[in-house]
C-alpha cells in the first residue's frame, strides 16, 4: 500500500457529498470523449467511416438523427456498450451531446443563418435475441431491453416540453430553461417564490405558471404494444405495454406492424382515479411500467427470429433438393394435417394459400391481390375446424377467430377513446394484425350479416378504411382468408340445391375457391375412415413428428377413390 505513511492533513469536508459528486462528472466527460472518438474513428474493413459520414450526410439533409448499432459500439469499446446497456438514461444523453459536438465540427463553417447546431437524436439498434414481454420484471427497470410485439394502436403526434420557463404571478419573476425529464415524467412546480423585493409582501403559495412561448418542445407519440401470439400461454390474455416515442421515432410504425423495440424499461406514476379515499389508500410508491423507445426494427420475417436472420447453407441445399423433386406439390399437400384422411384437393388449395401468389401493380396504379381466399362449406364433423387450426399453427403470421364471437370492429379496426388523454386512438383488429399472414374464420355462417359486410373491402382491396370520430385513414390488411361454414340446414341437402348456401353473392365472389365438403354415406368409405381413425389413436403416443408419418390405410386405391370428404379423429 502506497501512501500509508503520508503525513497529510484531512478535513471533515473531504467526506461531504459535494466532493464525491465531482468524480462522476469527470467520468462522464471521459465517456463523452470516447463517444466522440467512436463516431469519428469507427470504420469497416474498407476504411469506410460509417457513422461519421452518415452523420454529416443526415445533417446536410436536415435529418438530425444518427442510427447506431450497439454491436459496433461493443466492437470499438466493450465497457462503453456495457454502460449503454446498464445505464442508458445517463449515457444516451452524453452520446447525443457527443454527436452534436462532432456534427458541429463536420459541418463548419455553416451558412450565416444557421449558427446554432441542432440537437442530434441517437437511434439504437441491436442484433441481440429479444426478450419476451412476460419476462420483464422489476430487475430490468432503467436498463436497455429488446422485446418483440405487434403495434395495436397509435396516438396522434403531441408536443412535450424539454425545457420550460416559469413566471411568478405576484412579482413577475421569470425562471428560464428548467430541464424536464424525458419520457412520461413531468416537472414538479415549486410551491414558493424565493424572490424577495423590498416593500412588497411575500408571494402566496403556488405562484408559478408556465410561459408556453418560452418552452422548447419536441414531438412524441404513444404506441400500444401487444405480445406475440407465440409467447402467450394457453388460456391467458395477451399483455400490453405502452411505448413512448419521441422526435424522429414518431410515425415510424402503424397499427398491425410486427416490430422489435429497443428501449429503456421505465416506470411512471399511476393516474389517480376513483374516490378520494381510494386514491389515498396504498398507492404510494406503486408505479406502472412503460418503455421509452430508443430504436425500432420492423420484423420482416414474421414471427421468427431477428429480422437480420439469414438462411444457412444447409437449409438452402435442402430447399434446392425439394425444388428439384418432381412431386413436390403432392408432398407439400400430404404434409398439411397428415392425421386427417383424404381431402387432397383441399390440402393442395391450402398449400397454395399458405405460399400465396404475386401481388401485381398495374401501370395505371391499380393493384391485383396475390393472396388466395378459400371457403370450406359443408357438413359438420368433416374436420373443417381442424384444418383451420392446423393452418393457424403453421402460418408464420396466423390469427384464428370464430364467427359468432367476432364483431366487425374486432375483425377490421376500432376507434377508442384513450382513458388518460381522452383522445381518440385507433386499434387494429384481427385482419390488420394478420397483415402478411392468414386469418382463419370458423363458423363463418354464424356471423351477423353486418359484420360479414365489414370484411368485403379487406378481402378484395386488402385495405381497411376508417372514418369515425374525425379519424379518416386506411390500414393495410394484406392477408389470406380461410373460412369454414355449414350449410343453412345444418347438413347438405341434395334436393335443395343452391338453397343450402345462405351467403350473398358479394361475399361469395371474393372467395377464389369454394369447396363443398359432404359426408356421404358409403360402407366401404366408412370402414376405411374407421381404420384410419383407430390407427391415429393407437399410434398417437408413439408419434414424435406427425409431419413425417403417413397415417393412410393399406389400400392406396381406396385413398385415391375418395374425393372430398374429411373426417377428424374424435
Amino acid at each position: 500500500m502506497e501512501g500509508f505513511d503520508d503525513p497529510g492533513v484531512f478535513y471533515s469536508d473531504n467526506f461531504t457529498v459535494e466532493d464525491n459528486q465531482s468524480d462522476p462528472q469527470i467520468n462522464l466527460q471521459g465517456v463523452k470523449k470516447k463517444f466522440k472518438e467512436f463516431i469519428r474513428q469507427y470504420h469497416t474493413d474498407n476504411f469506410s467511416y460509417k457513422y461519421r459520414d452518415t452523420l454529416k450526410r443526415n445533417y446536410n439533409l436536415r435529418q438530425y438523427y444518427l442510427e447506431v448499432n450497439i454491436e459496433d459500439v461493443g466492437a470499438f469499446d466493450e465497457t462503453l456498450a456495457d454502460k449503454l446497456y446498464k445505464h442508458p438514461s445517463e449515457h444516451l444523453v452524453i452520446f447525443e451531446e457527443a454527436a452534436k459536438e462532432v456534427a458541429d465540427e463536420l459541418t463548419a463553417p455553416r451558412p450565416e443563418g444557421e449558427e446554432a447546431v441542432e440537437d442530434i437524436q441517437i437511434m439504437l439498434s441491436s442484433d441481440a435475441t429479444p426478450t419476451n414481454l412476460r419476462n420483464m420484471k422489476s430487475d430490468v427497470v432503467s436498463k436497455l431491453v429488446k422485446i418483440p410485439g405487434i403495434v395495436v394502436s397509435a396516438s396522434g403526434i403531441k408536443a412535450k416540453a424539454t425545457k420550460i420557463a416559469i413566471q411568478c404571478r405576484s412579482c413577475q419573476n421569470v425562471i428560464p430553461n428548467l430541464p424536464v425529464k424525458p419520457g412520461m415524467e413531468g416537472y414538479v412546480m415549486p410551491r414558493k417564490c424565493n424572490t424577495e423585493q423590498a416593500g412588497q409582501a411575500k408571494c402566496p403559495l403556488d405562484p408559478y405558471f408556465i410561459i408556453p412561448d418560452k418552452c422548447h418542445c419536441v414531438d412524441f407519440q404513444i404506441l400500444k404494444l401487444q405480445e406475440l401470439p407465440d409467447g402467450i400461454p394457453q388460456g391467458e390474455i395477451p399483455r400490453h405495454l405502452t411505448l413512448y416515442c419521441d422526435r424522429y421515432l414518431c410515425e415510424k410504425v402503424v397499427p398491425g406492424n410486427r416490430i422489435f423495440v429497443l428501449g429503456i424499461y421505465s416506470i411512471k406514476k399511476i393516474a389517480k382515479v376513483g374516490r378520494r379515499d381510494d386514491r389515498e389508500r396504498g398507492t404510494t410508491g406503486v408505479r406502472a411500467p412503460y418503455i421509452r423507445v430508443v430504436g425500432v426494427q420492423l420484423d420482416t420475417e414474421g414471427v421468427g427470429g431477428s429480422p437480420t436472420s439469414v438462411v444457412t447453407a444447409e437449409e438452402e441445399n435442402m430447399f434446392r433438393r425439394m425444388a428439384d423433386s418432381p412431386n413436390i406439390y403432392e408432398r407439400i399437400a400430404n404434409s398439411i394435417a397428415p392425421s386427417i384422411f383424404g381431402a387432397l384437393d383441399i390440402k393442395k388449395a391450402i398449400a397454395c394459400l399458405l405460399f400465396g401468389g404475386s401481388r401485381k401493380r398495374l401501370p395505371d396504379g391499380l393493384t391485383r391481390r396475390g393472396d388466395i381466399n378459400i371457403l370450406l362449406l359443408g357438413d359438420p364433423g368433416t374436420a373443417k375446424s381442424q384444418l383451420l387450426k392446423f393452418v393457424e399453427r403453421v402460418a408464420p403470421i396466423g390469427v384464428y377467430t370464430s364467427g359468432k364471437g367476432s364483431s366487425a370492429a374486432g375483425l377490421t379496426a376500432s376507434v377508442m377513446r384513450e382513458p388518460s388523454s381522452r383522445n381518440f386512438v385507433m386499434e387494429g383488429g384481427a385482419m390488420v394484425l394478420a397483415d402478411g399472414g392468414v386469418v382463419c374464420i370458423d363458423e363463418f355462417d354464424k356471423m351477423r350479416e353486418d359484420d360479414r359486410v365489414a370484411i368485403h373491402e379487406a378481402m378484395e382491396q386488402q385495405t381497411i378504411s376508417i372514418a369515425k370520430a374525425g379519424i379518416t385513414t386506411t390500414l393495410n390488411s394484406r392477408c389470406s382468408v380461410l373460412a369454414a361454414a355449414n350449410s343453412i340446414f345444418g347438413r347438405w341437402d341434395e334436393t335443395k340445391g343452391e338453397e343450402n348456401i345462405d351467403f350473398m353473392p358479394t361475399i361469395l365472389s371474393r372467395f377464389d375457391m369454394i369447396f363443398i365438403v359432404k359426408d356421404e354415406h358409403d360402407q366401404q368409405r366408412d370402414m376405411t375412415l374407421a381404420r384410419h381413425i383407430m390407427g391415429v389413436h393407437m399410434n398417437a403416443g408413439e408419434v414424435t413428428n406427425p409431419g413425417t408419418v403417413n397415417f393412410r390405410s393399406n389400400s392406396s386405391k381406396n385413398t385415391s377413390d375418395i374425393a372430398g370428404p374429411v373426417v377428424a379423429p374424435v
